[in-house]
């Protein structure tokens, strides 16, 4: 999309501001920046940006600094929606990787929409939006910092990793009476896990590279825990036999069991999932997750 009527600059934010580093280069944002990489069937989302931002003239994503308090994630869905219109309700987050200096930090987000949209100008710092063939991104020039980073961004987009859980392993890895009320402490932790699906998930925990992914999450329920209710974020499959079939099933049945990450701590499955190329995450590691995403730090700079 193009336009020939000049906007206004937005009134500057708490975060809006140079920081420099020891070696004398500037870079904008006082609480570091983020910008989003939106991706559908039409390509990649794109930004040409104004001669007098920085690297004007270039082609980058739509972004910006990070309020104070700010996750990446909020600062790059609402410059994202400022600058371009992107309908932050319609965004699948996918995952995130992270420039970090010291001193400051830059933030890719990328996500997902099922349909392409409209994107429209909300601002002065954009000449033009327009949607990308992945192939064709190359051809622009690109501002320097996302001429780097687009290579593996790319070749990310591809990825589709899945958690896979096994929910009444979990549940007996914490005495907190599950034992009692087995539907109810399934519930539980399903709430647990759609909390952990808008937090995501660190790239480290499912062996992949980046700074967050938000991988599709499966619980798997068993015996009286499937009388459970269903989960907003979260895929709830109820075995038709034991848990242990219904995962080994699930694993066998992806089309690259080296995305599924299990979470389990039996021994036997462990050996079967694995032997199967899948990996495995314990169900203490999982609880740490979740407990940081229903109770997170104030502020959550490396999200």
């Amino acid at each position: 999309m193009d336009t020939g009527n000049p906007l206004p600059r937005r009134p500057l934010g708490s975060g809006d501001e140079w920081v420099e580093l020891p070696d004398g280069r500037r870079y904008w944002g006082r609480y570091g920046a983020a910008g989003l990489l939106v991706s559908s069937t039409a390509g990649v989302l794109l930004q040409h940006r104004a001669g007098y931002s920085h690297f004007g003239g270039t082609w980058g994503l739509p972004g910006g600094a990070r309020h104070e308090g700010e996750s990446a994630v909020a600062a790059a869905a609402r410059e994202a929606e400022e600058e371009a219109g992107v309908p932050g309700d319609a965004l699948r987050l996918r995952f995130s990787s992270r420039l970090d200096l010291e001193v400051w930090s830059y933030t890719t987000v990328v996500a997902t929409v099922d349909e392409p949209f409209r994107p429209v100008i909300g601002d002065a710092e954009s000449i033009e939006l327009r949607w990308v063939a992945a192939d064709e991104v190359e051809e622009l020039p690109l501002h320097p910092r996302f001429a780097e980073s687009w290579p593996d961004l790319r070749g990310l987009l591809a990825r589709r990793p899945t958690l896979l859980v096994d929910v009444a392993n979990v549940m007996g890895s914490r005495p907190d009476g599950w034992w009692r009320d087995r539907p109810g402490a399934a519930a539980r932790l399903l709430a647990g896990l759609d909390a952990l699906s808008s937090a995501g998930v660190p790239a480290a925990d499912l062996a992949l590279p980046g700074a967050r992914w938000w991988p599709h999450t499966v619980a798997v329920l068993e015996g009286q825990a499937k009388a459970a209710p269903d989960a907003a974020a979260v895929a709830v499959l109820r075995a038709e036999r034991d848990g242990d079939s219904a995962i080994a099933d699930a694993v066998g049945a992806a089309p690259d069991p080296r995305e599924v990450t299990v979470v389990t701590a039996d021994r036997g499955l462990r050996d079967i999932v694995t032997g199967a190329g899948a990996r495995v995450l314990g169900p203490g590691r999982l609880w740490e997750l979740i407990d940081a995403a229903v109770r997170p730090p104030r502020s959550t700079p490396s999200s």
